[in-house]
């Protein structure tokens, strides 16, 4: 069968600086160079964290502290789903920023748009459900969850978001669900929105999250939060950093650099006529990025070397390769994915 790949993007805020230009010009090159685009467009499947509501309702959430208030206009909705993409995960610290009405809008937005959710809903059972999408024969399950803000919990009959404490481990939901996942998909993608902003590397207890739910059967486990992108480690991007947005830019983090990561799928023999867990992801690519106030494109010279030596160094930290072919980076987790992309960075030399 056709291999198939999905591109995944970390933190993605529609909303302030993004949202006005968004409400002037509600189209994709808004936010996206044609470049980067056109990279979405060539994936099979998208998924990305949605940083902020969409609405034109609400009021900021009480709660004491709170910085920031992230809120999209209702066109962004249709403006991801020009650009390909088929999921989003709410569950995060900016999804109540404007209330329960306007998470119930952005639930609907998407949802018209035609924009799979995880991570947040109506109530808990809604919030800790995954969804199943669906290409060239793979079943995909999508789960996500996030370790803060506690106040943004979803209850019995409460909307909220999927939340899950990780300090003292995976709790006992989150395990059931990427086992029940496991059980009915071809491979299973959790996406948690985790640990502080603006750290360089995942804190030890995360590090022991993301092997537990490995363990529990997610294929890969690919985070955000940090506003910085972390190492890979084997299935693991502990955070994918920042996709869009309009924040103000650390000189020594610099958050204004990112990924857009792309994850190839081969089914094996038997393909979907098999058993779950027929297909494997047999190669992870990583496609340095710039982010540009609201807009972002593809880094090129020295930004480009930047995020390929950062991500190298974190990545080699974490017990894992990269390297350079063209203007991606190719993780090679271990000696089944290194042999097959190996193999084929080789076919692709000599075709050059």
């Amino acid at each position: 069968m056709t291999p198939v790949t999905v591109a995944m993007a970390g933190d993605t805020m529609l909303g302030r600086g993004v949202g006005e230009r968004l409400a002037r010009s509600p189209q994709p090159g808004t936010v996206l160079a044609p470049e980067v685009r056109d990279v979405i467009a060539g994936a099979d499947l998208c998924v990305l964290n949605l940083e902020c509501c969409v609405s034109a309702r609400g009021e900021p959430w009480p709660q004491p502290g709170k910085p920031f208030f992230f809120r999209a206009p209702p066109a962004a909705a249709d403006v991801l789903a020009e650009l390909g993409v088929d999921c989003v995960t709410l569950a995060n610290n900016h999804a109540l920023d404007y209330g329960y009405d306007a998470l119930a809008d952005t639930l609907r937005l998407l949802h018209r748009a035609g924009v799979r959710t995880v991570g947040a809903g109506p109530d808990v059972a809604a919030a800790r459900a995954g969804v199943m999408l669906e290409a060239g024969g793979l079943r995909l399950a999508v789960v996500g969850a996030t370790d803060h803000p506690e106040d943004f919990a979803a209850g019995a009959g409460r909307p909220g978001v999927a939340l899950a404490e990780l300090r003292r481990g995976v709790p006992a939901w989150l395990r059931e669900e990427v086992a029940r996942a496991a059980g009915r998909a071809d491979a299973v993608l959790v996406t948690p929105h985790w640990g502080p902003n603006m750290t360089s590397a995942p804190p030890h207890h995360l590090r022991g999250a993301a092997a537990e739910l490995r363990e529990c059967g997610a294929t890969l486990v690919a985070g955000h939060s940090a506003h910085v992108f972390h190492g890979a480690g084997e299935r693991i991007v502990h955070d994918m950093g920042d996709f869009v947005d309009d924040y103000a830019v650390d000189p020594v983090l610099r958050n204004d650099l990112g990924l857009l990561f792309l994850v190839t799928f081969e089914a094996a023999a038997g393909g979907s006529a098999g058993p779950p867990g027929a297909w494997r992801p047999v190669r992870l690519e990583a496609l340095p990025l710039l982010l540009d106030y609201c807009r972002t494109e593809l880094a090129r010279g020295a930004e480009w070397e930047w995020v390929r030596d950062r991500f190298t160094r974190a990545s080699a930290a974490l017990g894992t390769r990269v390297t350079a072919h063209g203007d991606r980076l190719v993780v090679h987790w271990g000696r089944e994915e290194t042999d097959t992309a190996d193999s084929r960075d080789t076919a692709s030399d000599q075709a050059e």
